[in-house]
């Protein structure tokens, strides 16, 4: 337990997370809504958005709307995600996003000609073209990515020497361009990782690169969302990506009820039952975690929402 980080940070995904996957008839005002609750919880940085296709994602055709709605609180970095220089320019264009560029690789080639109809060296072409894009605006590029790093629907088991790989590639990438990206994330796509597959990946790339921040988003989609953040946790990773509720999921990855990231509620929970720092207020992020389950009108996955905090039941002995 030596290797527990004191603190983690938590970017809050539910709201571009959930809302791409769930039925486009959601009125943007509960979007908004959502999302203006979750800025009184605590959380620095909210992914509140995603600039897709809306033929491809119909969930995220409102986009924009969302952004110029949202009451912006100054201590939190609102940020969208984006997938082609199409999108980026999307989010550049809103004004009113914290606009932070990423390197993203995938680990597994069907996942990638899926979800964006590339191949791998057409994915690594369009990293420089973003790079370029991003120091022409001013956009500082804080992190890269790996998506898909512990296993894939189309490819079955990822080698960690990819993985290992992929991550000295796209250091080697940020480098090319005067980058050095401050933290590399790597992503369970489709909720394959377990506990041990996390301590494998995340010992070989710390082996190979021992003072690189790593970050993990993790998908609950087989139960092992809070058991695989424990193991991240035992293995020293400060950072995950969450989302209120277990809202979520990825309309590409060929899950039959896919779902969605590790469930924040329950992540902030394990963590203060550990002596472990978020800097969240868990009951307020309980009462997001109710009205977002109303607003999309079906149970949502968390369980701390419904078990609820141990304190009142201390408190009551």
């Amino acid at each position: 337990m030596s290797d527990l980080p004191q603190k983690v940070m938590i970017n809050e995904e539910g709201p571009r997370e959930g809302f791409q996957i769930e039925s486009a008839s959601i009125p943007t005002r509960d979007k908004v809504a959502l999302i203006d609750m979750l800025s009184q919880t605590g959380v620095k940085h909210m992914q509140i958005v995603s600039f897709v296709n809306p033929k491809a994602v119909p969930g995220m055709a409102d986009a924009e709307q969302v952004v110029t709605a949202v009451k912006m609180n100054p201590a939190i970095d609102y940020t969208g995600l984006w997938l082609n220089q199409r999108g980026y320019k999307r989010a550049l264009a809103t004004d009113r996003l914290t606009m932070e560029g990423a390197i993203t690789l995938y680990a597994s080639n069907g996942f990638l000609q899926r979800n964006q109809n590339r191949t791998p060296q057409q994915q690594l072409a369009a990293q420089h073209e973003l790079i370029a894009m991003y120091q022409a605006d001013g956009v500082p590029i804080k992190r890269a990515f790996i998506s898909s790093a512990f296993g894939c629907n189309f490819e079955g088991d990822i080698p960690v020497a990819r993985v290992v790989d992929l991550v000295g590639q796209v250091l080697a990438i940020a480098r090319e361009h005067g980058e050095n990206p401050g933290r590399v994330g790597l992503g369970d796509t489709m909720g394959w990782a377990t506990p041990e597959s996390i301590r494998r990946v995340v010992g070989a790339v710390r082996d190979q690169f021992p003072e690189l921040p790593l970050s993990l988003h993790l998908h609950d989609t087989r139960g092992m969302g809070i058991a695989n953040a424990y193991a991240g946790l035992q293995m020293g990773v400060d950072a995950y990506d969450s989302a209120v509720a277990g809202l979520g999921g990825c309309p590409f990855a060929g899950n039959r009820g896919a779902a969605g990231n590790v469930c924040t509620e329950d992540l902030v929970f394990m963590c203060e039952e550990m002596g472990i720092d978020t800097g969240i207020d868990l009951e307020r992020m309980i009462e997001c975690a109710l009205f977002a389950e109303k607003v999309v009108g079906h149970p949502l996955s968390g369980s701390v929402k419904t078990g609820g905090i141990l304190g009142k039941y201390r408190k009551a002995k």
